[in-house]
């Protein structure tokens, strides 16, 4: 029993970071995001919750594997540092409207969550695997960012 609470508290508050990051976005997804000008390769509004969703559960997943596996301060310190930002591009790129600020955010945490993926290899390469779609999904989305930033 005890070893489940590694793996379920993590994706508890990777899946409550997400929807605290939703509620901020919910008036600009109405009133703001849909006037910008969007890259063609922007994809359909309901594979943004779908894709987090997955990558949360992940990241979770990866997380405990390391408190489980793997006492290293430094990743947990990486993997909180990440989740703060993450919610932080949210609050930048909707609720302040401001794509400069989130492009900023995204960038910090493309190099961030590429440190943690190599740093968990080292201890538990299911962990760092676990990391890989949120990694290449924040590539996607630092492209998504910057379109919008340069085309609007």
């Amino acid at each position: 029993m005890k070893g489940i609470v590694y793996y379920l508290l993590p994706i508890l508050l990777c899946l409550g970071v997400g929807f605290a990051g939703s509620l901020f976005q919910a008036r600009s997804m109405i009133e703001w995001y849909p006037l910008l000008d969007k890259s063609i390769l922007t994809p359909p509004g309901i594979a943004f919750p779908i894709a987090w969703s997955v990558i949360y559960i992940c990241m979770g997943i990866s997380l405990g594997r390391l408190i489980h596996h793997s006492r290293d301060r430094m990743l947990f310190w990486i993997w909180g540092i990440q989740l703060v930002l993450n919610f932080l591009w949210s609050l930048f790129f909707f609720t302040f409207r401001y794509p400069l600020l989130g492009l900023v955010d995204v960038l910090v945490l493309d190099v961030l969550v590429f440190v943690y993926i190599t740093s968990a290899y080292r201890r538990d390469k299911a962990a760092a695997w676990l990391f890989v779609p949120y990694f290449l999904w924040l590539l996607f989305a630092t492209y998504l960012n910057g379109y919008i930033y340069l085309y609007n």
